[in-house]
């Protein structure tokens, strides 16, 4: 549980809340290109994360330890985050994006393996509560990395103050973006200390397995094997082509929301940092609860109900405009009241994006329990890395379509319009599934 707690400010600061929106909006002069090549960021680290994740899950399971994995990745993840500190504004967005690009990929593969672990540690009667807490716990963790960085390191422009009328702390220029870039060495010194007590006290698999490269080819083996087996195993197959749907919508929106916002509106960190914020209030509680209805309901309902409020949000936000709301059928004043959203479409904008936060941590923890229940201990490296292929596997098509419909129409509005397909199209393979057997009961 201590692993989400360390991992993710990395999305909440770096990828959806922070980074994100300064790469779009304040990088370089041209935010309809730079949006463009953020989704392209997330489009070429999502197929990385397909290609090499159930690879590597199944040689994980072969060489028995998944620690070392872990500790592996957690450098490149690091030194990824750290080396953001040097994306000033007017400089090369190439490199920025390569970075983005490893720490992308860095964190995604730790997690596959840390996921793996999860069903060695904890029965599948609980896997469902502990896996929407552990989400929980990490959005608190990335919430209190938000609230530091809006209250303390986030300057207004105009002022030079932060939220709490006080100057940023360590002399961060909003001018030159200190504010937002900080945020990468932030999460990696976040990072480091908070997953020592994975590495410490989490019990890893009893043996080391098998050598390296042995363990390759039997890696190689035992995925061709899995993937052969899920011919058979229909149910899960079909969760999972399901999950690979639904999970390019998720990805989508959560990448490119915080960025879309920005474009619209025109926020800056300090704003951008309160919606985060606003967002994590709702997920936290969101969590536990939904652990709970996982734990009576079971995972497919608890998926199916995230999903309703995901096409909700994705429809009411892109019905929104600086005037209007629901597609033109309801006018809006234009008047700015002042404050922060001081606009009617702003404070819609939030209204809609509050049912992102109240399903989009119970739909992947969900997701990952769901599967935790599905599968035996020993086969959970490679089917945790096939997992993480159907999270990514298609991913670009969600980023590609946002960024082919934004440069055909010139709208961002188009780009996040193809975003609500993916909700239907998962709601639509998951609503009449089976639940999954284990392989000893379907062979009888």
């Amino acid at each position: 549980m201590m692993f989400d707690w360390a991992a993710q400010p990395t999305f909440t600061v770096v990828t959806t809340f922070i980074f994100g929106p300064y790469f779009v909006s304040r990088l370089t002069d041209d935010p309809v290109a730079a949006q463009t090549m953020w989704s392209n960021m997330a489009t070429l680290a999502g197929i990385m994360i397909a290609v090499f994740s159930p690879i590597l899950g199944s040689i994980a399971d072969a060489t028995g330890r998944k620690k070392p994995w872990i500790g592996f990745f957690s450098i490149f993840l690091v030194i990824g985050l750290s080396l953001l500190w040097y994306a000033v504004p007017g400089s090369n967005p190439l490199y920025p994006f390569l970075l983005m690009v490893m720490v992308t990929v860095s964190v995604e593969f730790s997690t596959v393996f840390n996921d793996s672990m999860m069903p060695t540690l904890v029965s599948k009667d609980k896997v469902g509560k502990i896996s929407n807490i552990a989400w929980g716990l990490g959005y608190t963790g990335g919430m209190i990395v938000l609230i530091g960085v809006v209250a303390l390191l986030a300057a207004s422009p105009d002022s030079g103050k932060t939220i709490l009328g006080i100057p940023a702390l360590f002399g961060l220029d909003p001018a030159t973006g200190d504010d937002a870039r900080v945020v990468g060495p932030l999460s990696a010194v976040w990072y480091v200390i908070f997953v020592l007590p994975m590495f410490l006290f989490t019990p890893d698999a009893r043996s080391a397995g098998q050598a390296l490269v042995p363990a390759v080819r039997q890696g190689f083996a035992e995925l061709g094997n899995t993937l052969k087996q899920l011919r058979q195993r229909k149910s899960l197959l079909r969760f999972l082509i399901a999950r690979m749907i639904y999970q390019d919508g998720v990805n989508g929106l959560l990448v490119l929301g915080g960025a879309f916002a920005a474009g619209l509106f025109g926020w800056v960190t300090m704003e951008i940092g309160i919606y985060g914020i606003i967002l994590n209030l709702v997920a936290i509680p969101s969590c536990i609860v939904a652990g709970y209805v996982d734990s009576i309901f079971g995972s497919k309902r608890t998926i199916i109900l995230s999903l309703f409020a995901l096409l909700i949000s994705s429809v009411g936000i892109v019905s929104t405009s600086h005037d209007a709301a629901l597609f033109g059928l309801v006018q809006l004043s234009t008047v700015d009241q002042g404050g922060l959203f001081g606009t009617a479409a702003e404070k819609l904008y939030i209204f809609f994006s509050l049912f992102t936060g109240l399903a989009f941590g119970p739909i992947q923890a969900s997701s990952r329990s769901y599967l935790s229940r599905s599968i035996e201990p020993e086969e959970a490296g490679r089917y945790f890395g096939i997992y993480a292929l159907t999270g990514r596997i298609t991913s670009f098509m969600a980023t590609a379509a946002f960024s082919i419909a934004t440069a055909i129409s010139g709208s961002a509005y188009w780009g996040m319009a193809t975003i609500s397909l993916f909700f239907v199209a998962g709601l639509v393979l998951l609503w009449g599934n089976a639940y999954p057997a284990l392989p000893e009961k379907e062979s009888k």
